[in-house]
């Protein structure tokens, strides 16, 4: 019977393990921003290497890939997908371009605000991927340029996925790994996101205000064709819309009241997902197939390849540096904020945020890492304002505008993006400081 091969201490005398683990971290970091690879290949690669080289050890896996994570992602999926196929999403759309009243001023606020409030419960994605067309469409009916309305609404997105557990992904590993809850995330950031929701508003209708001026004339005829559009219509399954309606906001009521409940958020939305599944009878194949099931896995074999910085102890040598050489939570509060912010504008989030949870949970020692955390949503949310690819909201917005004839350059959102970026951070960051290290 052949020899079973196990690495020697050689992979740590030769190369080092610590060595190794930051060379496929870089390497896997690389991939990712290349893009030429699927994100998820390359984190599965980056995994798989770490594991065959025994830097982090088969049995360890378990404790390295979040779970909450995932399976708050899933379940919050699977409820989206099925309630987009009753027209739920449309429904909202309509009605809320007919509040508008051929007035664009009036769609640019209403659709941020809507934009930002489903952001904070659903996925951003999900959300442009179902409001940006109907952007497009209004935008015709009154014969002006989408442009004000699809950056804002990108703007918008980010904002209002940042307000809550379940609004982005950075949040929901950050909430997962520092045991956070929803309401939570609604007291501490919530309101900053409202405040940098209406600066923001503001400082787009000063940006954008030439290209929304029309006539009294082509106002009333606007709102006339609006008015035409039946929202009714848009219902494709009446019953499952009234069903969707029911299980969302049951999910949303019990992470208001989890620690009640003593539920971790991602039983929550799996507890809804079954729901709705079990309710409303959908084929659970059609649904499973939309899960987005590369996310899912990228997450994975992400966890894995920051577990290896942590497994050979390079997360805890940052973590001493960084303790040694910050001289108060405020001070590390600001760094890691605008630190995730600006890498946020140039890189994928997630991986970034990542790799900075085990950092600052290496902090926990010598300082209060609670306002730390806050500081680490707000900058790597909001830093995804910076530039085109500083989100998936972004890139899926301009990827539909680009498809209808409208190409909005990296370099003309970049003038607009870093604004938004700075402006809200520095709000923010204000605004954490009051409230944690003033008050």
């Amino acid at each position: 019977m052949p020899r079973r091969l196990r690495p020697s201490p050689g992979w740590g005398g030769v190369i080092g393990p610590e060595l190794i683990a930051i060379a496929v971290f870089l390497f896997t970091y690389a991939l990712i921003i290349d893009e030429r690879i699927h994100r998820a290949v390359a984190a599965m690669l980056g995994a798989s290497v770490l594991v065959f080289l025994h830097i982090v050890p088969w049995e360890k896996i378990p404790e390295y890939i979040d779970l909450g994570t995932i399976f708050l992602l899933m379940g919050m999926m699977i409820i989206v997908n099925t309630a987009r196929g009753s027209g739920l999403f449309e429904f909202i759309a309509i009605k809320t371009a007919k509040l508008a009243k051929g007035s664009p001023i009036r769609v640019l606020l209403l659709f941020s605000v809507v934009t930002a409030v489903i952001s904070a419960f659903l996925d951003n994605v999900t959300t442009v991927l179902l409001l940006t067309p109907m952007l497009l469409y209004i935008a015709s009916v009154m014969r002006i340029t989408p442009l004000p309305f699809l950056i804002t609404e990108i703007f918008a997105s980010n904002i209002g996925g940042a307000a809550t557990l379940i609004g982005d992904p950075p949040n929901i590993m950050i909430g997962s790994a520092a045991g956070l809850t929803f309401n939570e995330f609604l007291i501490n950031l919530g309101p900053i996101m409202v405040v940098n929701l209406v600066v923001v508003m503001g400082m787009l209708f000063l940006i954008y205000r030439k290209q929304l001026l029309v006539s009294a004339a082509a106002q009333e005829g606007i709102a006339k064709t609006l008015a035409d559009l039946n929202e009714q219509e848009a219902i494709r399954d009446r019953s499952l819309f009234k069903k969707s309606v029911a299980v969302i906001a049951l999910v949303v009521g019990m992470f208001f009241v989890q620690d009640l409940l003593g539920l971790e958020p991602a039983l929550i939305a799996l507890i809804g997902a079954s729901i709705l599944l079990f309710w409303s009878r959908q084929p659970p194949e059609e649904i499973f197939e939309k899960i987005e099931w590369p996310a899912l896995f990228f997450f994975g074999g992400l966890f894995v390849v920051v577990g290896a910085l942590v497994e050979t102890g390079t997360i805890a040598t940052v973590a001493g540096f960084v303790v040694n050489n910050v001289h108060s939570q405020g001070e590390a509060m600001l760094i890691i904020a605008w630190f995730a912010a600006i890498a946020s504008a140039i890189v994928d989030n997630i991986p970034l945020t990542a790799t900075l949870i085990p950092l600052i949970q290496g902090m926990g020692g010598s300082m209060d890492t609670y306002p730390l955390w806050w500081a680490l949503s707000l900058g790597a949310c909001l830093g995804g304002n910076g530039t085109a690819i500083g989100a998936s909201a972004n890139v899926v917005v301009l990827g539909i505008a680009a498809r209808d004839g409208l190409s909005i350059s990296f370099v003309e959102f970049l003038k607009v993006g870093m604004l938004v970026l700075f402006v809200t951070v520095a709000i923010g960051t204000a605004l954490l400081w009051l409230n944690f290290v003033v008050l």
